[in-house]
Formats: structure tokens, C-alpha cells, sequence
């Protein structure tokens, strides 16, 4: 009966703390499509469309608990997808994501906020800017690494707010979820922002 109680309880709380994502992650992800409304009608039209495949997933593939790491990937990519319509000549994107162990079972919405971090928080539009997204799995583990470029005059908060849920959110989910068995470390230097996630799955 305790355990269940405890079951229960952890599962709430994931509940509420995956739920703080979603409705954050829409209201920006409507900002950006916005300003491209504004600049070209196509690349609108075809922000719109990408935003569907990302709504679907949030209000119903990750509804479920787990979720396959394949469709995780996939949402990340789609997400990278919509945010490279506003991107300019300036900034240099490199993203790797694995397919070999893509078809365990992962928890949704673990690695979108530090994305969507790297977005809002490293490109300039009158400097050159990078952004390297890398994701590698093994039988027992995942490593997610995001970097990018910091500008003068930039958010000092950068590395507290983690997408705008703030980086308590995405602390308290993964401790939850893998308690002694991650690893999450974050630097921050004058000119780049890094994130390094390491997940023991088994």
C-alpha cells in the first residue's frame, strides 16, 4: 500500500512538472511562427504545419508515460526544423542524433528545454553564431550534449533558465526519474553555453 502511495505520488509529481513544459513550449513556439508571418508568407505556411507534428506529439504521444527515444528524436528534429525558418547565414547549426537504440523507451521532454535554451539564448543576428546539438546511446546509456554561442550584452541568466521553465524544472524531473544515475553538468563561459546530460537507462 506504501509503495503504491509512493508510486502514486512520483508520478503526480512528473505529471505537474512535464505539464509545466507544454503550454511554455506552445506560447513560444506561437512567438516564432508569429515573426515569421511577418517576413515570409511560405516559410509561415510551413511553420504552421510543423507546429501540428509537434502539438500532436505533446498533447498526445507523450501523454502516455514513456515514450519511444525514435519519436523523442523525431520531435526534437522537427522542433530544430521550425527554428532554422528564422535562422540567418550567421549562425552555424550541427546536429547528430543516433539510430542505433532508438527504439527503447524513454520519458518525453527531457532534452527539448536545453534546445529550445540554445535557440533563444545563442544566435545573434549581427554576429556569427553556432549551435551544436550531438546525442549519442549505448545498450545502458544516453549522452546528450547542446553548445552555443554567448554574445556581449546577452542574458546572464542563460544557464538558470533552461527554455524559459527554468532549470529546477528539468533538475527535479530528472531526479525523479533516474535518481543516482544521471549526470548533469553546465558551463558556462564568456562566449559559449554548455550541457552535458549522461543517463544510465539500465
Amino acid at each position: 500500500m506504501q509503495e503504491e502511495m509512493e508510486k502514486e505520488k512520483l508520478n503526480s509529481e512528473l505529471a505537474f512538472l512535464k505539464n509545466q513544459i507544454s503550454p511554455h513550449f506552445f506560447f513560444n513556439t506561437l512567438n516564432n511562427i508569429y515573426s515569421l508571418i511577418a517576413i515570409n508568407a511560405e516559410d509561415s505556411q510551413n511553420a504552421v504545419l510543423k507546429l501540428s507534428k509537434l502539438m500532436r506529439y505533446l498533447l498526445y504521444e507523450s501523454e502516455h508515460g514513456d515514450t519511444k527515444l525514435s519519436q523523442e528524436i523525431d520531435f526534437m528534429k522537427n522542433y530544430i526544423d521550425l527554428m532554422k525558418l528564422r535562422m540567418s547565414e550567421r549562425v552555424t547549426l550541427n546536429v547528430f542524433f543516433p539510430e542505433e537504440y532508438a527504439d527503447r523507451n524513454m520519458q518525453p521532454l527531457l532534452f527539448i528545454p536545453f534546445i529550445e535554451n540554445s535557440f533563444k539564448h545563442g544566435i545573434s543576428y549581427r554576429e556569427q553564431s553556432f549551435i551544436d546539438i550531438n546525442m549519442t546511446a549505448e545498450a545502458d546509456s544516453i549522452t546528450f550534449k547542446c553548445s552555443n554561442s554567448l554574445h556581449t550584452g546577452g542574458d546572464k541568466g542563460a544557464e538558470t533558465k533552461a527554455g524559459g521553465i527554468g532549470l529546477e524544472n528539468v533538475r527535479k524531473r530528472l531526479n525523479l526519474l533516474f535518481p543516482g544515475s544521471h549526470d548533469l553538468r553546465i558551463n558556462r563561459s564568456d562566449n559559449r553555453f554548455d550541457v552535458v546530460l549522461e543517463i544510465k537507462t539500465a
